[in-house]
C-alpha cells in the first residue's frame, strides 16, 4: 500500500506533448525574470540615490503574495488553469514590452519601476499557483516527482546560471533591453502553454452561494484537517525564515567574516547553483529508495547540518562546500514537498493549498532577513546560519507527525481534479 512516505512506482514524465511544452514555457519565463530581477535594481540605482525607494523595489516583489496569494489559489481552482496561466502571460508580456519602450524613450521613472513590480508579482500570484495545479493534468501521478524536479532544475539553470551573464551583455546595448527580452520570453511562454488542447470534462457547478471568501476558507479548513499538508505548510514558512537569515547576510558572512571579497561571494553562489542542479538530476534515483517523506526528512537534517558547518567553519572552500550540500538537497526538499502536495490535496483545492504554502513562505523570507540582520549586527556575520540552523530544526521538527506510518494512504483517485489536457 502506497502511503504519503512511499513513491507508489515512480517514473520519468515523457518530454513529448504536454509536459514538455509547460517544461519550455517554465523554463523561458524563469530566464527572463532572471533578466528583470538582475535590472530593475541596477535600472533603480541610476534614477534614485535614496535607500528606501531601492528597497521598495524589492519588497513589491513580496508584498502582492501578502495581499493577493489565498486569492490567487482561490482563482486557480475555479478557472481552466491554461487559459488563466496564457493569458496572465499576455498581459506581463505586454506590461513589460511597455515599460521597456517607456525606458527607451528615457521615460522611466521609481514610480513606474514600482507599479511595474507590483503588478507583475499581483498576476503571478494567479499563474504560480495556476500551474501548480494544472501539473497533475498533464503527467501521471507516477510522475509526478519526476516533473517537478525538471520543472525546478531547467528554472535553476535558466535563472541561476544563464541569466546573469546575458543580461550583462544586453545592459552594455541599453537599459531597455533585458525588458524587452523578458516581453518576448513571456509571450512565447504564453504560446506554449495555449497549444495545449483541453480534452476534459467541463468542471462540476459550483455550490449556489459561493463566494471567493468562502472557498479561501474552505481551502485553509482542509489545510488544517490533513496532518501531512498540515505539516509540510509549517515546514514551509519555518524553511523560509532560516532561508531569508540566510540569503539576507550571505554576502556578509563571505565578504567580512571570511575576507573573500565579491569574487568570492560569486563562487559560493555558484557553487550552491551547481549543487541545485544536481540535486534536481538525482531527485528521481534518490525517492525510489527512500520515498518522498523520507526524503524530506532526511534533506531537511542534512541541510541542518550544513547551515551548522557554515556558521562554524572559517574556510570559503568549506563554505562553498556545505552550500553546494545545502543546494543539492534543497531541490530534493523543494520537488518532493510540492509533490506531497499534489498527490495529498483534496479534489479541486490544490490551487488554494498551493497558495497557503507559498503566502507563508514569502511572508517568512523578510522576516528571516530582519532576524538575520539583528543577528549579525549584535553576535557576529556566522549566528544568521546558525539561526537558520535552528529553524530547520523546527521545520523538521513539524513534518515528522504528517509523515507517521498510520497516514492514510493518498491513491490516484485523491488528486486534483484539474482538466484534462493532452498536446
Amino acid at each position: 500500500m502506497a502511503t504519503a512516505e512511499t513513491t507508489a512506482g515512480e517514473c520519468a514524465p515523457a518530454w513529448r506533448g504536454g509536459f514538455g511544452r509547460l517544461w519550455s514555457a517554465a523554463v523561458l519565463s524563469s530566464f527572463g525574470d532572471a533578466l528583470r530581477t538582475a535590472a530593475l535594481p541596477l535600472l533603480a540605482v541610476s534614477l534614485t540615490d535614496d535607500p528606501l525607494l531601492i528597497a521598495s523595489v524589492t519588497a513589491c516583489g513580496y508584498l502582492p503574495w501578502l495581499l493577493f496569494g489565498l486569492l490567487g489559489g482561490a482563482v486557480a481552482d475555479r478557472v481552466d488553469q491554461r487559459r488563466a496561466m496564457w493569458a496572465v502571460d499576455v498581459v506581463r508580456g505586454l506590461l513589460v514590452a511597455c515599460f521597456a519602450l517607456a525606458v527607451g524613450g528615457g521615460h522611466g521613472s521609481i514610480a513606474l519601476l514600482l507599479a511595474l513590480a507590483f503588478a507583475l508579482t499581483a498576476l503571478q500570484t494567479l499563474f504560480d499557483n495556476a500551474a501548480t495545479a494544472l501539473l497533475p493534468s498533464l503527467v501521471p501521478t507516477e510522475a509526478l516527482g519526476s516533473a517537478n524536479a525538471r520543472l525546478l532544475t531547467g528554472q535553476r539553470l535558466a535563472g541561476g546560471l544563464l541569466g546573469a551573464p546575458v543580461v550583462a551583455v544586453l545592459l552594455t546595448t541599453s537599459a531597455a533591453a533585458p525588458f524587452a527580452v523578458d516581453a518576448v520570453t513571456f509571450l512565447l511562454a504564453a504560446a506554449l502553454v495555449a497549444s495545449l488542447r483541453s480534452t476534459g470534462p467541463e468542471r462540476a457547478p459550483k455550490a449556489t452561494g459561493g463566494t471567493l471568501r468562502r472557498e479561501i476558507a474552505e481551502g485553509l479548513r482542509a489545510l488544517a484537517r490533513d496532518r501531512l499538508l498540515r505539516g509540510l505548510c509549517a515546514a514551509t514558512a519555518l524553511c523560509n525564515i532560516g532561508m531569508g537569515a540566510l540569503v539576507a547576510t550571505l554576502v556578509v558572512l563571505v565578504t567580512d567574516r571570511l575576507d573573500a571579497g565579491t569574487a568570492g561571494y560569486a563562487a559560493v553562489i555558484t557553487a550552491y547553483t551547481v549543487g541545485s542542479l544536481a540535486g534536481g538530476v538525482a531527485h528521481r534515483r534518490l525517492v525510489a529508495r527512500t520515498g518522498y517523506g523520507l526524503a524530506v526528512l532526511l534533506a531537511g537534517t542534512v541541510q541542518t547540518g550544513a547551515l551548522v558547518v557554515m556558521g562554524a567553519v572559517r574556510s570559503l572552500p568549506v563554505l562553498a562546500a556545505a552550500l553546494a550540500v545545502f543546494g543539492f538537497l534543497g531541490m530534493v526538499w523543494n520537488a518532493s514537498t510540492t509533490t506531497l502536495m499534489q498527490r495529498r490535496s483534496p479534489a479541486g483545492m490544490l490551487g488554494r493549498i498551493s497558495a497557503a504554502h507559498r503566502a507563508l513562505g514569502v511572508a517568512g523570507a523578510p522576516l528571516g532577513a530582519l532576524l538575520g540582520g539583528a543577528a549579525a549586527a549584535a553576535w557576529g556575520a556566522h549566528t544568521p546560519a546558525l539561526l537558520a540552523a535552528a529553524f530547520f530544526v523546527l521545520s523538521v521538527a513539524a513534518l515528522i507527525p504528517g509523515l507517521r506510518p498510520d497516514a492514510p494512504a493518498v491513491g490516484p483517485d485523491d488528486r486534483p481534479t484539474a482538466d484534462q489536457l493532452t498536446p
